[in-house]
């Protein structure tokens, strides 16, 4: 697609649902967001389109909870690996084969979903903990650098550590502000993120706060489980569509 106004508007729109689904299941927004913006501009485009929304959302709901210190500590070794992991791969993101990081994406959105659907919840042991963070954020910035995506395995890694539900949120809050700051710097570093991307980032602010205050309304309206199958299924839907016109334009 080449027409500006139709991309622009079809970027709003990606944004607005992200929020919407952020609003109602607090969760979601950078991947529905790059998965939709995928569909109409390049992974690595898309990604930087995602940075100051994402990071707008998340440092919302860092600061909302009251124990960002303990959090910062505990998780430390997660988050300096995660950024390493990010500046390690990024060159998959922005290299020349689209395709490539397109199907990554789209790998990463099935298996996301899928596990999403299908796994039960685990629990982390504490002994094991000190050595499993750095893993996970490694796997987790590894990932991100290739795709723009920085939910597996941190969300199911994070779920399992046994936080109260304020204290996960925050926690999540934490995590995806670190590697959307990260995802940015390596953009920045790659040559990536010019002035144009983060002006028109930030004019993505708009409907994706709009989105989420309208998901926030109506949570109460919807069962949330139920919502969150059909979201989960829907991103299974797209990654199988992102994989296969990944293969067939390979």
């Amino acid at each position: 697609m080449s027409d500006p106004l139709a991309i622009a508007a079809l970027a709003a729109l990606a944004f607005m649902a992200a929020g919407f689904v952020k609003g109602v299941i607090g969760m979601g927004l950078p991947t529905i967001a790059i998965g939709l913006l995928s569909l109409v501009m390049p992974p690595a485009s898309a990604a930087a389109a995602l940075v100051v929304p994402s990071l707008v959302t998340n440092l919302w709901q860092l600061f909302a909870g009251p124990k960002l210190a303990a959090l910062a500590r505990r998780l430390a070794s997660m988050l300096l690996t995660a950024v390493i992991g990010t500046l390690l791969t990024i060159k998959v993101l922005t290299g020349s084969s689209a395709s490539l990081a397109s199907g990554a994406l789209g790998a990463i959105l099935v298996m996301y979903g899928l596990f999403a659907l299908t796994a039960r919840r685990f629990s982390v042991p504490a002994n094991a903990e000190p050595w499993l963070s750095p893993l996970v954020g490694l796997l987790t910035g590894l990932i991100a650098g290739a795709t723009g995506l920085f939910a597996i395995p941190a969300v199911p890694y994070l779920s399992a550590l046994g936080f109260a539900k304020d204290e996960l949120v925050q926690a999540l809050g934490l995590f995806f502000s670190v590697s959307t700051l990260a995802l940015a710097a390596a953009l920045a570093l790659s040559g990536n993120y010019p002035w144009i991307a983060a002006a028109n980032s930030l004019l993505a602010v708009v409907p994706a706060l709009l989105g989420m205050f309208i998901g926030q309304r109506v949570r109460d309206k919807l069962a949330p489980d139920a919502f969150r199958r059909w979201f989960f299924l829907g991103l299974v839907a797209l990654g199988l569509y992102m994989l296969a016109r990944a293969l067939l334009q390979s």
